[in-house]
């Protein structure tokens, strides 16, 4: 499994129907169960972001099929950052040649 951040604003769509909210939620985690996405944690955020995802998706082609899915209900724009847990990160730096 891979980790990623998802980072996310909400479009002016969503900011309309901002009470569907919890509804758009239970999709979205919804989605993410059937393609084998696991939402591990999301956040509200102030700051650049309206909102954080943390996911683990068995691979990047599986994501993409996540990402785009919310796309497409027209409430996000996201951003995706790759992350590494502190064993893959020490595997990494100690791989350097």
């Amino acid at each position: 499994m891979s980790m990623h951040m998802l980072l996310c604003n909400f479009t002016d769509q969503a900011v309309r129907n901002m009470k569907e909210m919890p509804t758009r939620r239970a999709a979205a985690r919804e989605k993410a169960k059937k393609l084998g996405v696991e939402i591990k944690e999301a956040y509200l955020a102030l700051g650049a972001y309206d909102f954080m995802i943390r996911v683990d998706a068995p691979d990047d082609e599986t994501l993409a099929k996540f990402v785009l899915s919310l796309a497409g209900i027209g409430a996000l724009r996201t951003t995706t950052v790759r992350l590494f847990a502190d064993d893959q990160y020490e595997q990494i730096v100690n791989g350097l040649v």
